[in-house]
């Protein structure tokens, strides 16, 4: 007997949210180009519905800011909704690809980028919103739902435009190919152990000496064998904070360094060199993202230092790039920069072609949820490896969540409920949507009080 088809269903409407936290007050996130971050997510939900007028289930997906500005990239994604409502949720599901295609093509919305900025944000913002709700349809997280799709599938999910000089779609699909050869096994070992983490929680650029201390101590007894600290504001600051964190992990754990893009080419060979007696593992955006050739040159100057990059990198033809110009040792993906599950499949696969490991970005609200998911796909169907890979981890803001990450021995668990892991608690974002939330409708009226 056949199973009874559901009813036709279609996108009903698409609510966004203006979600910002108050990080900036302890100094979460703090950095050497972003001193005082609120983090902040713009926020969408794609909310269906049958023919017959019933609710039917719901996609979620958002790209992370820090602050200011989270408006206009609300107001993005707002520009988006032509394209969503009344759309078949059966079609854009079995196929995002078209949809992601349909957005990134809008000739007008284009304009403002192209592939770039606050729009391929919202245009990523949304495309995660559709795969989530493709993966609770199909019952299965994320990372399970790419594992088991078909190659053939995958690689129509992917725009080669711009990217056949360095990977071509037969190239793909032979990537992928390979990559079903022990996939069963490795989700197996997943399932049980997990994926590596490193953390960045005791190295934001704000804490004190002493903070740095016991967060750094405690995350080594967690079993954290790398740390993350954020750098480039002052040397003789660095050289010391360096000293620190050197001193309480030993030299056995690995230590990152961050300058969020603070530096000039020359300052950042410089700068990175007067660093080397701490044994740093990699320095992390040490210019401009969009500085290809001066990644190459800091690159083949600081080495073995190594050189990672990606977290704002805007899409995949600049990824392309770098790795043709041999700018980057570690490839840093982020779930919300760039255009979403369909565009960091063509990165995740550009790496593999190069043979560069993927550590992706995750300090922000709601990355480590995501960008979990894509690192599980990669080690089952792409990589076949987590070795040198590590996915970032930071403690805050996970309670937020319906499905928040869990954390075990230092290893990301493989989630198991349906969907990106991406909606966020009711509750949350009432309190939090901004500027008439409960936490920051009281902030304002406490002010006004102070004032008066």
């Amino acid at each position: 007997m056949s199973p009874t088809p559901r009813p036709a269903c279609r996108i009903a409407a698409v609510d966004t949210h203006d979600i910002r936290f108050p990080t900036s007050r302890e100094l979460d996130g703090s950095d050497a180009m972003n001193p005082d971050p609120d983090y902040s997510a713009a926020y969408v939900v794609l909310r269906t519905e049958s023919d017959e007028g019933a609710d039917g289930p719901e996609g979620h997906g958002y790209t992370f800011t820090i602050g200011r500005g989270n408006e206009v990239q609300v107001a993005a994604i707002q520009a988006l909704r032509h394209h969503l409502v009344g759309r078949s949720v059966e079609e854009v599901c079995a196929d995002p690809g078209t949809l992601y295609r349909d957005l990134i093509g809008d000739s007008q919305l284009r304009w403002l980028g192209p592939e770039k900025g606050v729009m391929h944000m919202a245009i990523g913002a949304v495309v995660n919103a559709v795969w989530d709700l493709a993966a609770r349809r199909a019952g299965k997280p994320l990372w399970r739902l790419l594992a088991d799709a078909d190659p053939e599938w995958l690689v129509r999910q992917i725009d080669f435009r711009y990217l056949t000089d360095a990977l071509t779609p037969d190239e793909a699909l032979e990537i992928l190919r390979r990559g079903r050869q022990g996939a069963a096994e490795r989700t197996a070992r997943l399932l049980e152990r997990g994926y590596p983490a490193y953390t960045t929680s005791a190295g934001w650029l704000g804490y004190s000496d002493d903070k740095l201390t016991r967060l750094a101590a405690q995350a080594v007894a967690d079993g954290f064998r790398q740390i993350k600290l954020k750098v480039g504001a002052d040397l003789e600051d660095d050289v010391r904070r360096c000293r620190v964190a050197r001193s309480v992990i030993g030299p056995d754990i690995r230590m990152a360094i961050d300058a969020n893009q603070r530096w000039d080419v020359a300052e950042a060979i410089r700068w990175t060199k007067a660093l080397t007696e701490f044994d740093p593992y990699w320095i992390e955006e040490p210019t401009s993202p969009d500085d290809v050739l001066g990644h190459a040159a800091i690159r083949a100057a600081v080495a073995p230092v190594k050189v990672a990059s990606g977290e704002h990198v805007h899409n995949r033809i600049v990824f392309k790039q770098m790795l043709q110009a041999g700018a980057l040792d570690i490839v840093q993906i982020d779930a919300a920069r760039v255009g979403g599950v369909n565009e960091n499949l063509a990165i995740l696969l550009l790496a593999a072609k190069f043979g560069v490991p993927v550590c992706p970005h995750a300090g922000g609200v709601g990355l480590c949820e995501l960008v979990q998911h894509l690192s599980m796909f990669d080690y089952i169907g792409i990589s076949g490896s987590v070795e040198n890979r590590v996915i970032e981890y930071v403690d805050h803001l996970h309670d937020h969540f319906l499905d928040p990450v869990v954390i075990r021995e230092a290893h990301y668990t493989a989630p198991t409920a349906p969907g990106f892991s991406a909606a966020m608690r009711p509750e949350s974002i009432a309190r939090y949507s901004f500027p008439d939330g409960a936490f920051w409708a009281a902030d304002r009226d406490a002010k006004k009080g102070r004032a008066a």
